[in-house]
């Protein structure tokens, strides 16, 4: 069993920066790749990125690209989602998941929430303008 558990949330205003992180706990996470998404009231969650292994792939939803910043520390056991020029419609609901099972491999796979067997419950995030 591997638990995740959200932390950094909270409100910011537009143009801010919020740090995410998700520290995991009953199995090292090194072993396995960890994924981001992002629900907002009345929508389907979404992806908005992931980290491999190593920390040395991510990918990132166009919508985040070169605004937020996936890392991971190991040796904490814990990963982060650095998020910069904050807009909006970035508020929701952000999630941390842990795919236990395979590598890194494409986009397609880690944009997949079916692709994760472990969730954290979850940080709000919300940005005023």
């Amino acid at each position: 069993q591997v638990q995740l558990v959200e932390s950094g949330g909270g409100l910011v205003q537009a143009g801010g920066s919020l740090r995410l992180s998700c520290a995991a706990s009953g199995r090292t996470v090194s072993n396995y790749c960890m994924g981001w998404f992002r629900q907002a009231p009345g929508k389907e969650r979404e992806f908005v990125g992931a980290i491999s292994r190593s920390g040395s792939t991510t990918y990132y939803a166009d919508s985040v690209k070169d605004r937020f910043t996936i890392s991971r520390d190991n040796a904490k056991n814990t990963v982060y989602l650095q998020m910069n020029s904050l807009k909006i419609e970035d508020t929701a609901v952000y999630y941390c998941a842990a795919d236990t099972n395979a590598a890194m491999g494409t986009f397609s796979r880690r944009a997949a929430s079916r692709a994760y067997d472990y969730w954290g419950q979850g940080t709000q995030v919300t940005v005023s303008s």
